[in-house]
C-alpha cells in the first residue's frame, strides 16, 4: 500500500512528468479575468448574473495524474456548477468531467462525472457527498494510463472506467488533454433537474482553489497525434510511474472504498437508467464495478 501511495502522489517521478503547485505555472485564465481574485496561494472564481469564470491549463498532456483542491461555493449554490475536467479538442474529443452541482442551503452537494469518448458522452453518474465541500479544502483527481481512468476524492476512487477494447469498446488513449475549471450558472439543469434556480440575491458565488497538481505526459502541440502515444508510453528506453503495474487496477483497499461509495452515496448510475438506454450500454455490461 506505501508503495501505491507513493505512486499514486507522485514520489516516483519518471521522464517526462511534470508536477508543481502553483497556480501560473500551469494554468491560465481563459475567460471572465474580472472575475478572478488572488490571495496568496488561493485563487478565487466568482459567479455573478453577469459572468462566471475559467481557466485552463497551458500544456495538454497524454496519462498521468492531475488534481485539484477546491473549497465549493457556501451556502445556497443552487443552480451553479464548478466544473473540473480533461478535455481535447475537435469533434471526436474525449472528456473527463467533474461537475460539482450546488443545491439548497441544507441539502447535500452532488458531483456529477461524466467521460466521452471520441465524441461520444451520456455516460454520468451522481453521488450524493459524504462531506460538506464548502467548509475546507477537498482533492480532487484524475489518474489516467492505458488501464483505465480512475475519478478520485481525496484519494479514494469514486468511478473507475476500464479499457475494455479487447470487447470492442473505444478507450481514450491517443488524445492529449488540456486541464479545464470553471463556474457557471446552470439553472436549467443543475439542482433538482432544474426545479430549483439560482438565487442571484446570495451573488456573487465563489469556489476557492489551491494546491495545482500536475504529474502527467505533457505534450508540446510540435507532437503529432501519431507520436503522442508513443512519446507517453513506457518503452524499454524509458519507465513511467504510471504504467508501474502496481498501477494497473485498483487494489483490495481501493476496490472496497469503491463499493462503499457506490453502496452508500451513488443516486444515478446511466448503466441502470433503462429510460434512457433501453438495451444497457456495452461497457456497463462487462464493467466490474
Amino acid at each position: 500500500m506505501a508503495t501505491l501511495v507513493a505512486l499514486l502522489v507522485g514520489l516516483v517521478v519518471l521522464v517526462g512528468s511534470v508536477s508543481s503547485a502553483k497556480f501560473d505555472e500551469l494554468f491560465q485564465p481563459s475567460w471572465a479575468l474580472d472575475h478572478f481574485a488572488y490571495e496568496g496561494e488561493l485563487l478565487k472564481l466568482k459567479l455573478d448574473n453577469y459572468s462566471g469564470a475559467g481557466f485552463q491549463s497551458k500544456n495538454k498532456y497524454l496519462f498521468g495524474k492531475v488534481t485539484i483542491q477546491i473549497k465549493l461555493v457556501e451556502g445556497d449554490s443552487a443552480g451553479t456548477v464548478t466544473a473540473f475536467y480533461m478535455s481535447s479538442e475537435g469533434p471526436t474529443h474525449n472528456e473527463f468531467d467533474f461537475e460539482f452541482l450546488g443545491n439548497s442551503t441544507g441539502e447535500p452537494y452532488s458531483v456529477q462525472t461524466n467521460l466521452y469518448v471520441n465524441g461520444v458522452g451520456n455516460r454520468e453518474q451522481r453521488l450524493n457527498l459524504w462531506f460538506d465541500p464548502t467548509t475546507e479544502f477537498h482533492s480532487y483527481s484524475i489518474f489516467w494510463n492505458e488501464r483505465h481512468v480512475v475519478f478520485m476524492i481525496d484519494e479514494t476512487p469514486i468511478r473507475v472506467h476500464a479499457n475494455l477494447e479487447e470487447k470492442g469498446i473505444p478507450f481514450p488513449k491517443d488524445q492529449a488533454m488540456g486541464v479545464y475549471s470553471s463556474i457557471w450558472n446552470a439553472d436549467d439543469w443543475a439542482t433538482q433537474g432544474g426545479r430549483v434556480k439560482t438565487d442571484w440575491s446570495h451573488a456573487p458565488f465563489v469556489a476557492t482553489y489551491k494546491g495545482f497538481e500536475i504529474n502527467a505526459c505533457e505534450c508540446p502541440a510540435s507532437v503529432t497525434a501519431d507520436d503522442i502515444a508513443k512519446k507517453c508510453r513506457s518503452s524499454t528506453e524509458k519507465r513511467y510511474w504510471w504504467d508501474e503495474p502496481v498501477l494497473s487496477e485498483l487494489n483490495l483497499h481501493q476496490s472496497h472504498q469503491l463499493m462503499w461509495v457506490r453502496a452508500n452515496h451513488m443516486v444515478y448510475d446511466y448503466c441502470s437508467d433503462t429510460a434512457r438506454f433501453p438495451t444497457v450500454p456495452t461497457e456497463c455490461v462487462h464493467h466490474h464495478h
